[in-house]
């Protein structure tokens, strides 16, 4: 008879030697006995010293010997979330050891075993187990770097050693998370040492591809819980370029803590010399986070035409950091450093990276308050303009304190609003013709008043006045040499924006539940600027001093076509905007020098393409068109046709195209017709077409292409196709970078990616174009 409810319990009292207690047991353990019988098909409800009860039930005879029950028969062992299973076992009641042959299984919690024999004990945990296939049921954090699966962990192995409950040392062991019965991939050790929630170590292991052997590793670490980030050296890289020659490399990733991590590399380039790399993150609050990135080469260059070698090595770094502080502060650093132009072009791994020819570093420290705004800032950008001789433009604003308000209105009932904006600070530029003091010294402060008025809801006027005075240290005199005097440039200002009545049409198509609404809207602002009478004296350092004096009218007319289906809300469907001005002072108070290329504040907040060599009286026209249908297709095109040339100047067009969930599409191309010499001519397409994403299960394809239709010439390509399983993929990719003569080069990568561990080869995340 099966017993199916427990006996009372009986207390044993705590004044009681171990050697009465344990005889306790031992007479508790011989009446539960007595009480089951020992017929067939019994349970025992053995108590355990250290609390709990030790269920045991087979099919078979049951019997007992001292402290020693045995059981035979589908064995079932069952003590809290343990579970032991096997066709013999032997469980000693005074030492809680436990030992099993025949199809034996052992189960706690997200851990499997199933071996031919085994000890263990189950009070302490710890058991050894021969011939064993196990699995461990990992849960993993989803990671968009990183192939991730949610097989477990399963492994074979000569012998297992249980130390605890969530501790193992595997000998002869192999290792995999895909399908034991079919792995694609296995790690086989002589030795592992396995922390469940924290990680795998293998000891003088290999690497196995399809069962066979390929790669040697004396020591390795993988994760083995949720947490994908562990220490150690990284899988190595090594490969093949036209350029560099073979290289090969590795790397050392240090993450101390779960907020915090580090990575080391370098590589062996054997046309050039070596590369280095570190990078850090840490996110030390939710608020705060720090990124730095270095790369360097150590290059001994490229014979030229008469076999001199010309080194292009060098480096570049990033620091990145943002915090948010107390009281409502805000800080924000992005500082960039490039050693040379060439170096970004010999060395750069992607195309839109290399023809970057702009460096950028900015600081910033920004409270706002009641409707001020404090602002301490430094700035420093550097423009590459030519290859050979490098010549390139530095501009730097700092330091930079500036303090300003919006609109305040002192007069509830008077729709007259006032605010002012003022900076101090220290700026500094240098070219191959001029180069000013480090630090030369520019103030400026400027309130303005502000009245917005209504003519019944279908005319609005807001009319602003401003007055703007500004002091610059150093200045250029008559002939555009540099003197340390100061200038002090007086301006007012005026603007007035008119808004005519907006039309609009509600309407719906036939056998449609959609409804339309078409709006026009025309606007017109006229702005005035008076006091600029020594522009050409004033150094330029930045936007503000490109002001010039100016009269002038901006007109346009903006289109919208909106859609709205049932209760949801409207969207845009469509905007055209058409847009021109006209100046009134053509010569923009005699700013406009004849015959060059003229920049300044009233010219370049239409287009940043530069069309003024001369007097102008109106702008060229910009035509924007917008199309956005339901968020899967995105489509622009800008067009700017000069009246006064009676041409297209500039034509640019962007079209975004993702009509189901894997596939995508983007097409780019940028014609530039100006004089050349206002603007270099250029004609460009660039295009990207891909089917997947990184770490999608399956076929995944992707490819890449620049080029310059004006010298009919391929700039750069890259195909790249990846095929990910359920517990590994590969990665192919060839591409081609033609950089005029710094540079053509061809690469070939192919990376093998393991699920929840990393990528082997020298395919990098970063350079991937899904």
């Amino acid at each position: 008879m099966v017993h199916e409810k427990p006996f009372p319990k009986v207390k044993i009292p705590a004044s009681f030697r171990p050697t009465a207690r344990r005889a306790c047991c031992a007479l508790l353990c011989a009446f539960y006995v007595a009480a089951a019988g020992a017929a067939a098909g019994q349970r025992l409800r053995l108590p355990s010293s250290k609390g709990g009860i030790v269920e045991i039930s087979s099919s078979g005879p049951q019997r007992r010997q001292g402290d020693v029950f045995s059981a035979d028969g589908d064995v079932d062992i069952r003590y809290g979330d343990l579970r032991l299973r096997a066709d013999h076992v032997e469980y000693n009641a005074k030492t809680a050891d436990t030992f099993a042959r025949g199809h034996l299984q052992f189960d706690y919690l997200n851990q499997h075993l199933e071996a031919d024999e085994g000890q263990y004990n189950v009070h302490s945990g710890r058991g050894t187990f021969r011939k064993v296939r196990g699995a461990v049921k990992l849960e993993r954090h989803p990671n968009p770097a990183l192939l991730v699966t949610d097989n477990p962990l399963s492994f074979e192995a000569e012998e297992v050693e249980r130390l605890g409950d969530d501790e193992y040392i595997i000998r002869r062991a192999r290792l995999t998370v895909c399908d034991p019965s079919r792995p694609k991939w296995q790690f086989y050790a002589p030795r592992a040492h396995i922390r469940i929630g924290k990680k795998a170590a293998l000891v003088n292991a290999n690497f196995r591809l399809f069962r066979v052997p390929l790669i040697w590793i004396p020591y390795a670490t993988a994760p083995a819980g949720r947490n994908v980030r562990q220490s150690g050296f990284l899988i190595p890289d090594a490969g093949n370029s036209t350029r560099k020659g073979f290289f090969f490399g590795d790397a050392y990733y240090w993450a101390p803590t779960s907020w915090m991590d580090a990575t080391l590399g370098a590589q062996f380039l054997s046309r050039r010399g070596s590369s280095q790399r570190v990078e850090f993150r840490a996110r030390p609050s939710e608020s705060s986070s720090i990124f730095y990135n270095y790369f360097g080469v150590r290059d001994r260059g490229l014979p030229d035409a008469s076999g001199v070698l010309q080194p292009q090595g060098g480096h570049q770094q990033q620091f990145e950091a943002f915090a948010l502080l107390p009281n409502g502060w805000r800080a924000v650093a992005d500082v960039n450093q490039l050693s040379s132009l060439t170096f970004r072009l010999a060395f750069a791994e992607t195309f839109g990276e290399a023809v970057n020819s702009e460096v950028r570093s900015a600081l910033f420290l920004t409270n706002n308050f009641h409707g001020f705004s404090l602002n301490f800032a430094a700035v420093h950008d550097k423009s590459f303009l030519t290859l050979q001789p490098e010549t390139s433009v530095v501009l730097r604003n700092a330091p930079e304190a500036r303090f300003s308000s919006v609109e305040q209105a002192p007069w509830k009932q008077l729709p007259v609003y006032f605010a002012f904006s003022a900076f101090a600070g220290a700026v500094h530029r240098s070219d191959q013709n001029l180069n000013t003091a480090a630090a030369v010294q520019r103030s400026e402060f400027a309130p303005r008043v502000t009245i917005p008025l209504h003519f019944g809801p279908w005319l609005g006027v807001t009319t602003t006045a401003a007055f703007r005075t500004a002091r610059y240290g150093a200045s250029l005199d008559d002939s555009g040499a540099l003197i340390e005097k100061s200038i002090l440039r007086n301006t007012g200002e005026f603007t007035l924006d008119l808004r005519p009545p907006v039309l609009e049409k509600i309407f719906s198509m036939p056998r449609s539940t959609a409804r339309w609404k078409h709006s026009i809207e025309p606007e017109i602002t006229y702005r005035y600027v008076t006091g600029v009478h020594n522009f050409d004296r004033l150094i330029r350092f930045d936007q503000d001093s490109t002001l010039t004096d100016t009269s002038e009218v901006e007109y346009s007319i903006t289109q919208r076509l909106f859609r709205k289906d049932g209760d949801g809300p409207a969207e845009e469907f469509l905007s055209w905007r058409v847009l021109q001005k006209h100046y009134f002072d053509p010569t923009f108070g005699g700013a406009i020098v004849p015959g060059r290329r003229n920049v300044f504040e009233a010219l370049n907040s239409i287009t940043p393409f530069a069309f003024a060599d001369g007097p102008r009286t109106v702008s060229p026209v910009i035509s924007d068109v917008k199309i956005s249908p339901a968020g899967r297709y995105d489509a622009e095109q800008i067009l700017e046709y000069d009246t006064q040339q009676g041409r297209l100047t500039a034509i640019g067009t962007l079209a975004k195209v993702k009509p189901y969930g894997n596939f995508f599409a983007t097409v780019a191309h940028f014609r530039v017709e100006a004089d050349p010499a206002l603007q270099s001519f250029s004609n460009q397409v660039r295009a990207l077409a891909g089917y997947g994403e990184l770490n999608r299960k399956g076929l995944n394809l992707a490819a890449g292409v620049s080029y310059d239709i004006t010298r009919s010439f391929l700039q750069n390509y890259t195909i790249q196709g990846s095929y990910n399983g359920s517990c590994c993929g590969i990665t192919v990719e060839y591409r081609r970078l033609a950089l005029g003569t710094v540079r053509t080069e061809n690469q070939l990568r192919v990376a093998f990616v393991i699920a929840n561990i990393g990528t082997f080869g020298n395919v990098r995340r970063q350079e991937k174009i899904f």
